[in-house]
């Protein structure tokens, strides 16, 4: 074996070992020949060697350093806690961030959570044992206290990097978070809304999840800025089981409740994403209320459900890609020991036919 195979060997060693306590920067090429008494011209070939398997890039003036990459390939697993690998927004929004971390070297571990607080602490007590170098979280319940805090804190001690997804815990208000930038959302829907005419606008939204007041609160936000009456009856809230059962059994039957406690004299409603807006509109043809002849309805997301409902429906959007893409950078920064904000992706607004003049 050449002198700089021997020596690309002992820095990959290193460079494991650094990697665990969050060091990416590697010695200068005088201090690595110092202390493996090699040569400048040994250093530098074992440094190429390194480069070309990707543990290592060149930064312009300042050095080499670990692209985040170990060369432990059980260590380049990066698990994610996820509400659903199913529900519709989430297919799609998981092949981004799988193909992103898969272009620097890093496999994808989806663990769903169906949303549930002690079904997330049994993941995260498995992956105390593991100790994996990074994870993202979309928390459980998030607009609730989470008792999982002291999980977090463990895998946060053990030099596990955390990225939330959508949300984080009130609990956790340090942590780095890529999520939806809810209040501008709602702000925007009911903008465009007030702009049709509309002065009797009502909402529903989701309770236990944080996305679901930031949304509420971007709409009454608007309202109150643009001088339009807005009023709590004309608001319903859900839950994660509210939602359950309309996914697993079509049971729409607070959404009903809903139409009859808080629609009454409204002429447009804001809806917490596209699925609820969808079955929504069914239940309104079935209580004889034409959209958007009598009603107009918006929401988020711009999913496949915003296409298939009888009438289309006007929705938001991001740019394509936009989200997986940035939530894998973050984390891939964060491996990389460079500093990381956190980021709230913005809305577009996509009209379509569920909505209209007041």
């Amino acid at each position: 074996m050449n002198k700089y195979e021997t020596l690309s060997k002992q820095l990959t060693e290193l460079i494991s070992q650094n990697l665990k306590q969050g060091i990416t920067a590697l010695p200068t090429e005088g201090a690595i020949a110092e202390q493996y008494q090699v040569s400048r011209q040994t250093v530098r070939a074992a440094l190429s060697l390194l480069k070309s398997q990707g543990l290592i890039e060149s930064r312009r003036g300042s050095g080499s350093y670990a692209t985040g990459t170990s060369p432990d390939a059980d260590q380049n697993i990066i698990p994610i806690l996820i509400a659903s690998s199913q529900e519709y927004i989430y297919p799609h929004l998981l092949t981004d961030i799988r193909a992103s971390l898969a272009s620097k070297g890093y496999q994808l571990q989806v663990h769903p959570t169906e949303n549930d607080t002690s079904r997330e602490r049994q993941i995260l007590l498995s992956l105390l044992e593991t100790q994996p170098r990074g994870i993202i979280v979309e928390g459980s319940k998030s607009a609730l206290p989470t008792p999982n805090t002291d999980l977090f804190e463990k895998l946060k001690a053990a030099g596990t990097q955390l990225l939330f997804l959508h949300n984080k815990y009130d609990a956790l208000p340090d942590e780095v978070c890529i999520k939806d930038d809810n209040y501008y959302g709602g702000y925007l829907l009911a903008n465009h809304l007030t702009e049709l005419g509309h002065t009797r606008i009502a909402g529903i939204f989701k309770s236990d999840d944080k996305q679901g007041p930031e949304r509420y609160l971007g709409v009454f936000c608007c309202l109150r800025d643009h001088n339009v009456a807005f009023s709590d009856r004309n608001i319903g809230w859900f839950h994660s089981s509210d939602i359950e059962k309309l996914e697993k059994k079509q049971d729409s039957r607070f959404l009903a409740s809903y139409i009859r406690e808080h629609v009454s004299g409204c002429t447009a409603v804001i809806c917490y994403n596209d699925e609820i807006a969808y079955w929504l509109i069914k239940e309104l043809s079935y209580a004889g209320i034409r959209v958007p002849r009598d009603i107009s309805v918006v929401c988020f997301d711009n999913s496949y459900l915003s296409e298939l409902s009888k009438v289309r429906i006007t929705t938001l959007t991001h740019r394509p890609h936009e989200m997986g893409s940035c939530v894998a950078e973050t984390m891939i920064k964060m491996l990389q020991g460079i500093p990381v904000i956190s980021q709230e992706i913005p809305w577009e607004l996509v009209r379509k036919e569920s909505d209209g003049p007041a």
